[in-house]
């Protein structure tokens, strides 16, 4: 019994340190440093499944199909000041699961029946957050620059980590 304790436990230790490496924004085991700000996608791993040039000032949305209606939902990001912020969301419809939070930025018409959440400004602790990658159905993919990178077929129904990446020294 007591070793089934040791083992279980030992098990929890990588876990808690990966999920303060995300926190305080340090690269999961296996991703390398960069060298300049770089938009990342990792698997469980810490392997690049994506890695993408992200400037101060540049942004990128992750697009998904919603998985009841089918349309395009997206939420898109911003580098400033060192920092991933959640800047806004499309919305075409007030279907499930999509509403606007009342004090978390400002809702307006996009002129096509749905709506934009502007303003939400939130920065994304440690400049990194978890995803369950979906289906081909789903099909969560990276939009930056115009140019459309599907998750869903690097990592379907997996786990990843998209992260903002900076060179060491910068403060995150």
């Amino acid at each position: 019994m007591h070793a089934s304790r040791l083992i279980a436990g030992r098990a929890w230790l990588p876990a808690l340190l990966l999920c303060v490496g995300l926190a305080a924004g340090v690269p999961a085991a296996g991703a390398p440093a960069v060298d300049k700000p770089r938009l990342e996608v990792l698997d469980a791993d810490g392997e690049r499944l994506v890695s993408l040039p992200m400037p101060e000032g540049e942004g990128w949305c992750l697009e998904w199909n919603h998985s009841v209606e089918g349309f395009a939902v997206l939420d898109c990001y911003r580098h400033r000041d060192g920092r991933m912020v959640l800047e806004r969301s499309h919305l075409p419809d007030f279907a499930a699961g999509l509403d606007h939070i009342p004090g978390r930025g400002r809702q307006v018409s996009d002129g096509e029946g749905g709506y934009w959440i502007e303003a939400i400004d939130e920065p994304v602790p440690g400049n990194a957050y978890r995803l369950r990658v979906g289906a081909m159905r789903v099909d969560h993919r990276l939009v930056v620059d115009g140019v459309r990178t599907s998750l869903s077929r690097l990592a379907e129904n997996e786990r990843v980590t998209i992260r903002l990446a900076l060179p060491a020294g910068i403060p995150d």
